[in-house]
């Protein structure tokens, strides 16, 4: 069923409003940390991940594997990350947090956990829930209409 023209273009105005009010916390906290805010988002994704390689990376932060490089690059640099030959393919690097790393990582969560919860703090366990399971619907959706579009390009292609 097809969606109103107008409830998609206040959809798009509010992600987009979302999408401002998240890059602006998160450079928040990248400045206190006195870490680039692009790598704060790899940084999170190793936590989570562990040991990956750097096309995992880019295909996890969905960006091209230069931009996904240049991040590492600046967490390696700072002493956050270390690459390693993988030990399946040795023309592969590994990337992993190291202890100074996962340090960082979880000062950097305190932080989004405290502004999260100052920001929310008029809100119940609920409405928290509701909003979360909302935003990922949300965020599949279009995940799910990028993936299909991207594979329909790729099997048009020559």
């Amino acid at each position: 069923m097809p969606v109103p023209r107008a409830r998609a273009r206040e959809l798009v105005q509010t992600l987009e409003e979302l999408s401002r009010a998240q890059r602006e916390a998160a450079m928040r906290v990248a400045r206190d940390l006195d870490l680039p805010r692009a790598g704060l988002g790899a940084l999170h994704l190793l936590t989570r991940c562990g040991r990956v390689q750097l096309t995992d990376v880019a295909a996890k932060l969905r960006v091209d594997v230069s931009v996904a490089s240049r991040q590492v690059s600046a967490l390696v640099d700072a002493g956050l990350v270390r690459r390693t030959v993988d030990d399946d393919d040795r023309r592969a690097r590994t990337l992993e947090l190291t202890d100074a790393g996962r340090e960082f990582a979880e000062e950097s969560f305190r932080r989004i956990d405290d502004l999260v919860s100052e920001s929310f703090s008029d809100w119940t366990e609920q409405d928290l829930v509701d909003a979360t399971t909302r935003i990922r619907s949300v965020a599949a959706a279009l995940v799910s209409t990028h993936d299909r579009a991207s594979a329909q390009e790729e099997n048009a292609a020559p």
